[in-house]
Parts: structure tokens; C-alpha cells; sequence
């Protein structure tokens, strides 16, 4: 069964950095597509983040580049979310997010993603 634990989340004065990393299991990663998503409260979920090391695809929201980079360890089985500069807007849940079956739509959606961590919650401070 595929599965994603999200974990690196927790709270952070404006300015600091948080590292976050999702496990996955029974799947290859490198031939899967990764996203990093969040969720604020009383707003809707949004991407972050994408990543595809077959197609050797990156992608990020507007808001968050310069400031987060994604990268993953396939050896390791894990993604991750490098988020630096962080700022009271940032805070929120974040989720991970996998595709087996082939994103048709650049940047993707929440829609396109087949598996889903629980996620794991993030503070910014001012």
C-alpha cells in the first residue's frame, strides 16, 4: 500500500527556516510526480511545490520562490521542502502529495494527485 508521513513541521519566528520531509513507501520514486501542498485555516488548499525527477521538473507558487526549494532522495525514499525566510503568511498544514499515473497539466492540482500524508503543521510567528 503506498503511504506518505509527512514530518519537520512545527513553529518558527518570521525569518527562520524549517526543513519538511515525506516518507513514501511502495513506490519508485523517481519515476513518480511529488508536490508540496498547504492549507491555511478558513482557506483552500494550495501548491507550493512540485517536483519530477523523470521529466526533471520543478516548479513553485509565486509567493514562495526564492525562499523554499524542493528536492528529493530517492535512495532514502523521502521528499523534501527547504523553507527559508519563512513569514506569518507561510503558516498553515502542509501535505505531500504523489501520482503514479502521469500529471497532464503543468502546474497541476490538487485534483491530479492520487495519494496524500496527513500533514504536518507549520507556525510562523511575527
Amino acid at each position: 500500500q503506498v503511504q506518505l508521513v509527512e514530518s519537520g513541521g512545527g513553529s518558527v519566528q518570521a525569518g527562520g527556516s524549517l526543513r519538511l520531509s515525506c516518507a513514501f513507501t511502495r513506490f519508485t520514486v523517481s519515476r513518480a510526480f511529488m508536490g508540496w501542498f498547504r492549507q491555511a485555516p478558513g482557506k483552500e488548499r494550495e501548491g507550493v511545490a512540485y517536483i519530477s525527477t523523470s521529466i526533471d521538473y520543478k516548479d513553485y507558487a509565486a509567493s514562495v520562490k526564492g525562499r523554499f526549494t524542493i528536492s528529493q532522495d530517492n535512495a532514502k525514499g523521502t521528499l523534501y521542502l527547504q523553507m527559508d525566510s519563512l513569514k506569518p503568511e507561510d503558516s498553515g498544514t502542509y501535505y505531500c502529495a504523489a501520482d503514479l499515473r502521469g500529471i497532464r497539466r503543468f502546474p497541476p492540482d490538487a485534483d491530479d494527485f492520487e495519494y496524500w500524508g496527513r500533514g504536518t503543521q507549520v507556525t510562523v510567528s511575527s
